[in-house]
């Protein structure tokens, strides 16, 4: 299933992308699913080059995009469950878990 996420992650749903072009249903269902919580994740991650997006512009680029680059089903699931996502976010939000982990091993 790795091989498969890594495979296919970086198409788009509408076929426009890469490595393959691949658009639909071509695309395999867990390439769909990392492909919503993998750009999620980017977007609302600080990294050297560029600065994390808020919560809500993630989530509305999210729904924009829904169709485009992104399978609406898995987007649509993604969103009903946004409570839950916003804990496991907040939970492993860059440097906390490593925070929790340190002061439970004080």
């Amino acid at each position: 299933m790795a091989a498969e996420i890594a495979g296919t992650h970086h198409e788009k749903i509408d076929g426009s992308s890469f490595p393959r072009g691949r658009a639909g249903e071509a695309i395999l269902l867990a390439g769909r699913i990392v492909a919503v919580v993998c750009v999620f994740d980017a977007l609302t991650s600080a990294r050297p080059h560029e600065r994390a997006w808020s919560i809500e512009a993630a989530r509305a680029f999210m729904q924009d995009q829904s169709g485009d680059h992104f399978c609406p089903a898995c987007v649509a699931a993604f969103l009903s469950g946004w409570d839950d996502m916003l804990e496991i976010h907040k939970k492993f939000a860059d440097g906390v878990l490593i925070t929790e982990n340190m002061q439970h091993a004080a």
